[in-house]
């Protein structure tokens, strides 16, 4: 049975297109699997998920994905240096403790690594907090109180740690709502994708 493209997220559809055929990729924070199964189906790629939740691990296995139950927070210590040719983190970043530890270890097990997270420099962000209040959109859609993200960043902010941490960056896209943004990426998008190498 083929996957169908069209499910993915644009963003997905995006990491996805970074990923050349037969690699072997680590997708962190991997959720329900559907990138990797998508991946497995159509690039032929060896892939391995790390998730935390039961549930989406549950849903991973039934995807036919290979999963490992850990928090990402402990680090990446039982992967080899270099063992992957691709490792992804989509959306998990700005909820990461130690960004620059866990920047550190996808640079150490993989040739190449893809962050996606929501970008806090998009003017609607500056526009609420002007009126007095966090912002929540649709890419951030939580309250300052229940939030789960607590590294926000801007594109300038990000480019910034990984010159910080000896990452070349390869590549930048940037979507607001599905649509790619190319003009005034900083001020206009809502996330952020970057592909890199160390």
């Amino acid at each position: 049975m083929s996957f169908n493209h069209s499910i993915l997220r644009p963003d997905l559809q995006r990491i996805a297109a970074w990923i050349e055929p037969g690699s072997r990729v680590l997708d962190l924070g991997c959720g329900t699997g559907t990138l990797l199964k998508h991946l497995q189906e159509s690039k032929q790629v060896d892939g391995v998920g790390v998730e935390i939740d039961n549930e989406r691990m549950i849903a991973c296995v039934s995807n036919g994905v290979n999963v490992i139950q850990q928090n990402l927070e402990d680090g990446l210590a039982l992967f080899d240096d270099k063992q992957f040719d691709v490792v992804v983190l989509s959306q998990t970043l700005q909820a990461m403790l130690n960004t620059e530890h866990i920047l550190k270890e996808m640079a150490r097990v993989a040739k190449r690594g893809i962050v996606s997270f929501p970008n806090f420099g998009h003017w609607t962000h500056w526009w609420s907090i002007f009126n007095g209040h966090m912002p929540v959109t649709g890419q951030m859609p939580y309250e300052w109180y229940n939030t789960p993200n607590i590294h926000l960043c801007t594109l300038s902010d990000f480019e910034a740690l990984a010159n910080k941490l000896g990452l070349s960056i390869l590549e930048r896209c940037t979507f607001k709502e599905g649509d790619e943004i190319s003009f005034m990426p900083s001020w206009r998008s809502t996330l952020a994708l970057y592909h890199f190498q160390s």
